[in-house]
Formats: structure tokens, sequence, C-alpha cells
């Protein structure tokens, strides 16, 4: 082999062994970034499920209250509607025991 051919080899043998080195180092560069927009991702992720937990906590809340206020609205008036039948109905046994003593 002449001189020439196995320096001709000799570089392609070192520019490979720079391609390879430059690919590595490109490499390891990308696995970086996509670590960081991973942790960076995940980490908004977690900010938007706390930010939407504290809104659904609040609206539940918001919808108890309202619904205990109508269901004590509605118990109010049964108690009143009951009470009143059982007044009238108090009325008229007390009638009907005066009629049957006299």
């Amino acid at each position: 082999m002449s001189t020439e051919m196995i320096s001709m080899i000799c570089t392609a043998e070192k520019d490979a062994l720079e391609a390879k080195r430059l690919a590595e180092e490109n490499a390891r560069e990308a696995i970086e970034d996509a670590h960081i927009k991973g942790k960076s991702s995940v980490a908004a992720t977690l900010a938007r499920a706390d930010s939407e937990s504290v809104h659904l906590i609040r609206a539940s809340h918001l919808k108890a209250t309202t619904e205990a206020a109508e269901l004590a609205a509605t118990t109010a008036n049964r108690i009143a509607t009951l009470r009143a039948r059982a007044e009238r109905r108090l009325d008229n046994a007390a009638l009907l025991i005066i009629e049957r003593l006299t």
C-alpha cells in the first residue's frame, strides 16, 4: 500500500471517529434537553392539576352549600305543613272527645 493510501485511510478513520464523537455529543445533548423539557412539562401539568383541583373543591363546596340551603328550606316548609295539619287534627280530635263526653 502506498503512503498516500495509508494517509487517506488514517484521515478517514479520524474523520469517522470525529463524526462518531459529534454524534454521541449531540445525542447526549438531545437526551438532556428531553429530560429538561419532560421535567418542565410534568411540573406544568402538576401546577395545572393543583389549580384545577382547588377550583373543583371550591365549586363543590358552593354547590353543597346551595343544596343544603335548598334542602333546609324544603324541610322547613314540610315541617310547617305537617305541624298545621297536626294542629287541625288535634282540634278535631278535641271536638270529638268533647262530643263523646257530653
